[in-house]
């Protein structure tokens, strides 16, 4: 956990030279946040040093995120829609969790995830709107 804050300054760093407006700055900050969050604490079980690899692109309407890491196999975009359901039911039936990859989905244009190599790999379109 102790690299999440050199991740989310890879980030920041990024959306300055590239001119990305603040708002979308932290609304990708929170998708890498929550990603590699879940990486650490669901995926590996603990803080660990496994490998968590980050590619980010822009195009004239989106950024790209490329999220990679060594965890157990693990689809994120097959929960948003479960996560989505929870959400109608009253807080104390709602389980405790997934509200995050819930607003990933909320904020994310398109997603695509494979496994190859023993590696989850994310792909993310965030469209800009600053």
């Amino acid at each position: 956990m102790t690299a999440l804050g050199d991740a989310i300054a890879l980030v920041e760093t990024f959306c300055a030279g590239q001119g990305i407006g603040r708002q979308d700055a932290l609304r990708l900050a929170f998708i890498v946040e929550e990603l590699f969050t879940n990486t650490v604490t669901h995926g590996h079980g603990a803080d660990c040093a496994a490998p968590i690899t980050l590619g980010l692109a822009r195009d004239e309407a989106s950024v790209g995120l490329t999220y990679a890491d060594t965890a157990p196999a693990h689809n994120p975009l097959q929960s948003f829609d479960a996560d989505a359901a929870s959400l109608v039911s009253s807080l104390q039936m709602r389980p405790v969790g997934g509200l995050g990859t819930y607003l990933i989905g909320q904020l994310i244009e398109t997603g695509r995830y494979r496994r190859e190599d023993g590696r989850n790999i994310l792909e993310l379109h965030l469209p800009l709107e600053g």
